[in-house]
């Protein structure tokens, strides 16, 4: 199989506000960027999820999962010094194999002290969807060459174990607002959102991600710049 791809195409929806790490960020080289491989959903499942994280910022304020595009990881918060050209090369080579399969959509579920979109399963919504778990393992192997240490945050390695593919509603906002967690995910499930019930999983991004403080409530100031897209063959 071959991967088509989209270069640069599309202008970043967040521009980077600075190339300086701030006094607050622990140095290393790179810094202050991390960068995510992930999948893209369908338009429409993008737009359910715009309109569920949109809503929780209107009304309360809660904003982590709204800071990225929609999204589900396959290789998340990388600390990559490489040039751009070489992160995508590597990643071409990673999905050289890889075949578009089909996503299905569970639905709002609870995970951690998150909500998320549950695509993690077959349409019976018990079985793992295996080519999930397949994709998140060629680009983790693709990518993790290219990596340095940094000093934050916690290390976001694969494990196929544990892998959990989702589409995040609510997430790091709840470490520091756990009393609102019972309250959000009932207006959550009381919006008027719709969303497909399947889509198509053929559409892979890159993005740099920038935080001043990677080391602490890191959503607060996230902006991030769309890179690269690879169409994968259906």
């Amino acid at each position: 199989m071959t991967v088509t791809s989209n270069h640069t195409a599309v202008s970043p929806a967040v521009e980077a506000t600075s190339t300086e790490p701030t006094g607050r960020f622990a140095q290393a080289p790179g810094d202050p960027y991390r960068y995510g491989v992930y999948l893209r959903p369908d338009p429409a499942t993008c737009a359910a999820v715009t309109a569920v994280t949109s809503q929780l910022r209107a009304q309360y304020g809660v904003v982590s999962a709204g800071a990225f595009p929609p999204h589900a990881t396959l290789a998340g918060s990388r600390h990559i010094t490489a040039p751009i050209e070489e992160i995508i090369a590597a990643v071409t080579r990673g999905l050289a194999e890889a075949s578009a399969f089909t996503v299905h959509n569970a639905g709002i579920r609870r995970q951690g002290a998150g909500l998320v979109y549950d695509v993690h399963h077959l349409a019976d919504g018990i079985t793992p969807n295996t080519s999930f778990t397949d994709l998140a393992a060629l680009v983790d192997e693709a990518v993790v060459p290219l990596e340095t240490p940094a000093p934050n945050p916690a290390e976001d390695r694969f494990a196929a174990d544990t892998f959990r593919a989702h589409l995040s509603l609510v997430s790091h906002d709840m470490d520091v607002r756990p009393d609102l967690s019972e309250e959000l995910e009932e207006y959550v499930r009381a919006l008027p959102v719709s969303f497909p019930q399947s889509f198509p999983a053929d559409a892979v991004a890159l993005y740099r991600t920038r935080s001043d403080d990677w080391s602490g409530r890191w959503w607060q100031t996230l902006t991030w710049e769309h890179l690269h897209t690879w169409r994968l063959p259906r």
